[in-house]
């Protein structure tokens, strides 16, 4: 099983159904896709800036963005398949589909040290990864990546949020940070031919 996570910063993207694509038809039966928040989080940012709002409303409500997302990327590719638990991906995968995740579960009625913006859907999706014994984790940015970057880089560089460095520290499988447009990165990927990273960094 692999975790594909597309940022929501594709979301407006034109390459963006090329993605989707792709993955449904080479990912049927091992991908689960995780969104970013995109747009929709970056409401929930604005709004907890002007009303000073608590942590944990804005983490429930950002987790209500990424399903946002979701929904979006299910309606322009209806061969994603919604799944909102791991027996619910575990099924779709099993029936030869790409998942893509409705993170509800992650709705919280207490503070945790996961209910902040140093927790994003990086680290989101990291943490799906480690839940599901994933092989493998791949997270689709917009910027460039310096393939000389260190994880930790990334993290200060604000390309991945500022706990993945950390939460990625011993990971039984390998991540690779790859750029939107290395669509033929992740096609070689998909393939087993290789990295596959023509734009991209393999951690």
């Amino acid at each position: 099983m692999w975790i594909v996570k597309i940022g929501g910063s594709l979301c407006a993207d034109p390459v963006l159904p090329q993605w989707l694509d792709l993955l449904a038809q080479l990912g049927g039966g091992r991908v689960t896709l995780v969104c970013g928040g995109g747009t929709f989080a970056d409401e929930v940012r604005r709004l907890q800036s002007h009303w000073q709002f608590h942590d944990l409303a804005a983490h429930n409500m950002a987790v209500l963005a990424m399903a946002q997302t979701a929904y979006q990327l299910n309606a322009l590719n209806p061969a994603l398949q919604l799944a909102t638990s791991r027996s619910d991906i575990r099924r779709v995968l099993h029936k030869g589909q790409t998942a893509l995740w409705l993170p509800f579960e992650l709705q919280r009625e207490q503070a945790d040290a996961h209910t902040n913006w140093e927790v994003t859907a990086d680290s989101i999706a990291l943490d799906l990864a480690r839940r599901l014994n994933a092989e493998r984790l791949v997270v689709v940015k917009s910027c460039r990546v310096d393939a000389a970057s260190t994880l930790a880089q990334l993290s200060e560089d604000g390309i991945v949020d500022a706990r993945f460095a950390s939460l990625a520290d011993g990971a039984a499988f390998p991540i690779a940070i790859m750029h939107k447009d290395d669509l033929e990165g992740m096609r070689a990927l998909l393939y087993g031919e290789g990295l596959g990273l023509g734009a991209g960094r393999a951690f």
